[in-house]
């Protein structure tokens, strides 16, 4: 009850403040604990989903603004305030106006030294902040500002400390639960956990804010750290575990979440995890299919390039409509097209690479190249990943105009058309294949190029990754 009417006499001074300065209402009216008190109750209704609510936390932040700048020591004689003072701090406020509050108030050390901390947090000077909150226990203050203190502890000790970040995460959660404390400390336990390698954790976190915070403006932060998360476990994490959390979640945002999982998998080359999600997103809750999406057959397409057959694959894709999709899933569409295209694209046997007549002499230059391409040091190269499964051989150019060529030469898959020609390598230098050069002018061979533009999309899909859309 005593709730109901403090956060009821703050949203009446909203209303009356709507048209004048909100000091001039704010400041007489209640002090500054009920204010704060007040921004927290507005804050935990958003935590829940009220995104209505979100004018009124900015509303409530400026006046709670004007009425710190306003305070005197005498204010600051009542512990509440001080604490709500650092409170207000850690829930968004303006570091000048808690620094400047906080030197005019007479209190004890470890407040001070609480305060200095907070204005480092803010300021964003996050090694003196450490500094200053590490010797203070969250246990050992006031509930209140305890779990602030925690989860900004937490927070700064991510990246140095996760393990007792996440113990501090916990102790905010214990100390304040149900609120938008809680809130961000599970979704930030999401993204520690999962850059641990703790998949455990990883999963009981997510269950647990999906179960109580679904609706939180703050839900798209943890839809971009559970899809991270998914992606650097998927080997910890089964995919039953993935589809029992997705469960608690409304269809529309289940098919979002798979949609992205499949996305990044398949760039990733994690063929099946992205082919899970993207039969997850097309299957749709209880068999209530997304067939027609056309984001869906992309990522399902992307999954199978190199265990279907690529002419189902091609046609698929070319069904897409490219209308529904992003720019930067166009953009990946139009490089696995092109992929598919390069793989089945048919290779034209290279001119005069048949076997020749036994009695015809060979130039001292191709019987070196000949004897250099049989050596196993040249035999095997690696070939390209996802262009081609093995490189075929490539003949030697004309020697003369008036002999007949011999037969062909295995080139390494690194050879360009365009390498001069050289002098035979000495005989204790490793064997290398040199194209002698024509006496006219050749095409370029065509095995060649269909290496070098598969090459060049397989780029353009690893690129994506960097660019693609949330």
């Amino acid at each position: 009850m005593r709730a109901r009417t403090v956060i009821g006499g703050a949203i009446a001074l909203l209303l009356l403040g709507a048209g004048s300065s909100p000091a001039a209402f704010a400041q007489d009216a209640l002090q500054p604990y009920q204010l704060v008190r007040s921004l927290q109750l507005v804050q935990d209704r958003i935590a829940g989903g009220d995104h209505a609510a979100l004018p009124m936390q900015a509303k409530l932040l400026e006046m709670i603004d004007a009425r710190m700048r306003d305070a005197n020591a005498e204010d600051f004689k009542e512990p509440k305030n001080f604490r709500a003072l650092l409170v207000y701090g850690m829930s968004g406020g303006n570091p000048v106006t808690v620094a400047a509050a906080a030197s005019r108030a007479v209190t004890d050390p470890q407040s001070l030294a609480l305060a200095k901390g907070v204005v480092a947090y803010l300021s964003g000077q996050p090694a003196e902040a450490i500094e200053m909150l590490k010797p203070i226990d969250p246990m050992s203050v006031p509930a209140d500002l305890g779990a602030f203190l925690a989860l900004v502890k937490g927070s700064l000790l991510a990246a140095d400390d996760p393990s007792a970040a996440l113990a501090l995460l916990d102790e905010a959660r214990l100390l304040s639960p149900g609120t938008l404390v809680e809130e961000a400390a599970l979704r930030r336990s999401v993204g520690i956990a999962a850059a641990q390698g703790d998949a455990a954790r990883f999963a009981l976190a997510s269950t647990q804010y999906v179960a109580s915070f679904l609706y939180s403006p703050y839900a798209s932060q943890f839809a971009d750290a559970f899809v991270s998360g998914v992606i650097t476990l998927h080997m910890a994490i089964s995919q039953d575990k993935i589809a029992d959390i997705t469960s608690m979640m409304d269809p529309e945002r289940e098919k979002v979440i798979y949609l992205r999982i499949a996305r990044r998998a398949a760039i990733d080359g994690m063929t099946e995890l992205s082919a899970f999600a993207s039969a997850k997103a097309e299957l749709g809750r209880n068999g209530d299919g997304n067939r027609d999406d056309p984001r869906t057959q992309l990522y399902s397409s992307l999954s199978t390039m190199t265990s279907a057959n690529v002419d189902e694959v091609r046609a698929k894709l070319g069904k897409i409509d490219r209308g529904k999709l992003s720019q930067g899933d166009r953009d990946l569409l139009d490089a696995a097209q092109a992929v598919a295209g390069e793989v089945m694209a048919p290779v034209k046997a290279a001119a005069n690479a048949g076997p020749k007549p036994a009695t015809v002499a060979k130039s001292d230059e191709a019987k070196s190249a000949t004897e250099a391409s049989a050596d196993p040091a040249n035999a095997d190269l690696p070939p390209v990943e996802g262009a081609m499964p093995d490189k075929p051989a490539v003949a030697a150019s004309d020697q003369a105009k008036d002999t007949t060529s011999p037969p062909a030469v295995p080139q390494p898959a690194q050879a360009s058309a365009e390498t001069p020609a050289s002098a035979p390598a000495p005989i204790d230098a490793a064997p290398v294949v040199q194209a002698s050069a024509p006496a006219t002018p050749d095409p370029q061979d065509p095995i060649d190029a269909a290496v070098t533009s598969t090459r060049r999309q397989l780029d353009q899909i690893d690129q994506l990754l960097g660019a693609a859309p949330k």
